[in-house]
């Protein structure tokens, strides 16, 4: 999409990368985070987990913006952003 006018400090934003972390095992298949991710970073997997159902997958990781609408959509909590470079955190899926 072309825009007729930019942004004065364009060249002065920074957009911010995400990573996406899936907690495999806490996920109900429920899709939102897949349906609802405004770049298309995400899409279910054909493996099951262990509860039975198809968790979603990264499949473009480096087109995350950070949005977070995938966290906040999550029922299950079972998805979660760190910005990119920043390293994962110890997560324990008790």
């Amino acid at each position: 999409m072309k825009f007729w006018r930019k942004p004065l400090d364009l060249d002065e934003q920074k957009v911010v990368r995400g990573e996406v972390h899936i907690l495999r095992d806490r996920c109900k298949g429920c899709g939102f985070c897949v349906e609802y991710c405004p770049e298309g970073v995400l899409k279910l997997d054909h493996a099951y987990n262990k509860k039975g159902y198809h968790p979603p997958v990264v499949i473009e990781g480096k087109e995350c913006v950070m949005c977070r609408l995938c966290e906040l959509l999550c029922p299950d909590f079972s998805i979660f952003i760190t910005e990119r470079g920043t390293g994962v955190p110890e997560v324990r899926d008790d």
